[in-house]
């Protein structure tokens, strides 16, 4: 990695910009989320010359507005998907095994009422499940030992339940780690840089293209263009599958108020789809909705007063003895998927998850698919950059997503390593007396904002505060009430004066109130 692109990352700055563009690349990817982030890595560690850029903040789209979970897809099964389902599986199974502290097991548990109906298609799909993943698990629980492992669910009823093994993770780190390891192999990545337009040679052919950040305009050369953008594909070159952007917003509560061991899946008495809650981060993280966004996407998206409503309705009915309100909300969000649109008219959750990628001259661009098969995505994208880069003759075999590095085990804890990998151990060397302990009401440390705050490109208070971090989702008011201490910690690495600081932390706290409080009104 070079010593210009290496300021850019590790503290946020633009020094070197314009000798980190004008380079010749193999690969430009457009998009930084866990696709372009996949795309990227799996290009530089191949030998191939790759950058990113993001015209907003790494991770800032879907990415790190996902349900936060790594899962093979078990209802995929249902809908015949079996091939989308053992590559999920297959995935999940990686990312257990080379990311721990950051991908990690997830149990679920689904209450059973009155008969057994759907039982048994139930226990079969993850008998399958079993099969791909290697592993065999006991699954059908008993009304006494099933409230062992969901005590709070309604017991009005209970026949028993179903338990199975997941997957869940912090998809915003999840996408920092990727683009460390590919930076690690000298890729490079900027974001706030948009792509503003394709550039094409004298024969039509994509050539690169013109970027646009900090009010001047780069002309980049790249033999190869990845459309990374997900959601927010096809206006670049207005081709390509039509997607069908579909809404998916969750609450979250504090752990002490819906208490969970396990993640639990219930149907919505309304209208039968799956939602769920799990422990996550130290709270507590309730999903999903599954519909049409229909406000575009050219700003952030919020969750409406109506799926707050519908969220809140099974919560209330699955833990009845907890009397939940709107007043146990600490935080919202909202993310679009981008999703490959089948029949017309179809139900959004009936809506598959696979993922699509096509090429023209010198451009690949690639939609759909899930946070979990990111890997999967990439090696397709790169399958066809190859057909486009003649000499170029790499096997694209699958490889684990993270190398081993040598922090493991020695006194760096689990978390730490998971989420910052080979740079772990120099995060707890910066870390000055008392910022190793957790923020109350997380599993974050002090240090690691200061950590952020000095390498890890923070442009805006907001990608401290809800992606780097994410304590704008996991703290009542978005952690405003910790801002004294964390602007002395962050100011000083940023090297932000008093008005940057001030102006920041209003528009910090303008943001969170429009995009992750309560709605009041549709």
């Amino acid at each position: 990695m070079s010593g210009a692109f290496a300021a850019l990352w590790q503290q946020g700055g633009r020094a070197g910009l314009a000798d980190v563009l004008a380079r010749d690349w193999d690969v430009l990817v457009i998009g930084g989320g866990i696709s372009g982030a996949g795309v990227l890595l799996e290009a530089a560690r191949r030998g191939l010359r790759a950058l990113l850029v993001e015209r907003r903040d790494f991770a800032w789209g879907t990415s790190s507005r996902s349900s936060k979970l790594v899962h093979g897809g078990l209802r995929y099964l249902k809908d015949g998907h079996v091939r989308l389902t053992a590559e999920s599986v297959r995935e999940r199974e990686m990312l257990l095994a080379c990311a721990p502290g950051l991908v990690e097991p997830q149990g679920f548990a689904f209450a059973q009422y009155g008969g057994a109906r759907g039982r048994r298609s139930f226990l079969a799909g993850l008998a399958l499940y079993d099969v791909m993943a290697g592993r065999r698990e006991r699954h059908w629980l008993d009304a006494d030992d099933f409230l062992m492992a969901a005590p709070n669910v309604k017991r009005g009823g209970l026949a028993g339940g179903i338990v199975y093994t997941d997957a869940r993770t912090d998809d915003a780190r999840l996408v920092l780690r990727v683009l460390r390891e590919a930076l690690d192999h000298g890729a490079a990545a900027v974001n706030y840089l948009g792509a503003r337009e394709l550039l094409r040679s004298s024969d039509g052919r994509v050539c690169g293209a013109l970027l646009a950040g900090d009010g001047t305009d780069y002309a980049v050369r790249a033999r190869v263009v990845v459309d990374a953008t997900g959601a927010w594909s096809g206006p670049l070159h207005g081709a390509g599958p039509r997607l069908r952007p579909l809404r998916g917003s969750h609450l979250v509560l504090p752990a002490w108020r819906l208490p969970l061991a396990r993640a639990v899946s219930l149907m919505h008495p309304h209208d039968g789809r799956p939602v769920f809650a799990f422990p996550w981060e130290g709270a507590t993280l309730v999903g999903t909705t599954d519909l049409d966004h229909t406000d575009g996407m050219d700003r952030a998206v919020r969750i409406t007063r109506a799926e707050v409503d519908y969220l809140m309705v099974a919560l209330q009915a699955q833990f009845p003895g907890l009397q939940l309100t709107d007043e146990d909300v600490v935080a919202t969000y909202a993310g679009v998927r981008p999703v490959i649109a089948g029949k017309e008219g179809g139900a959004p959750s009936r809506e598959g998850r696979e993922h699509a990628a096509w090429k023209s001259a010198g451009l690949v661009a690639i939609a759909g698919g899930k946070l979990t098969t990111f890997r999967a995505i990439a090696l397709d994208a790169l399958r066809l950059v190859k057909q486009q880069l003649p000499g170029w003759d790499d096997p694209l075999d699958a490889r684990a997503v993270f190398a081993p590095v040598s922090c493991a085990g020695a006194g760096v804890p689990r978390r730490l390593h998971g989420r910052y990998g080979a740079c772990a151990a120099a995060l707890l060397d910066a870390a000055r007396p008392g910022e190793l302990e957790r923020i109350p009401g997380t599993e974050t440390a002090w240090a690691e904002l200061r950590w952020a705050a000095r390498c890890e490109a923070v442009q805006h208070l907001d990608d401290l505060l809800l992606r780097r971090t994410r304590l704008g989702l996991l703290l009542r008011d978005g952690g405003t009430a910790h801002l004294d201490r964390i602007r002395a910690i962050c100011q000083p690495e940023l090297g932000w004066d008093d008005a940057r600081w001030e102006h920041e932390d209003a528009a910090y706290r303008a943001h969170w109130t429009l995009h992750h409080g309560l709605p009041h009104e549709d």
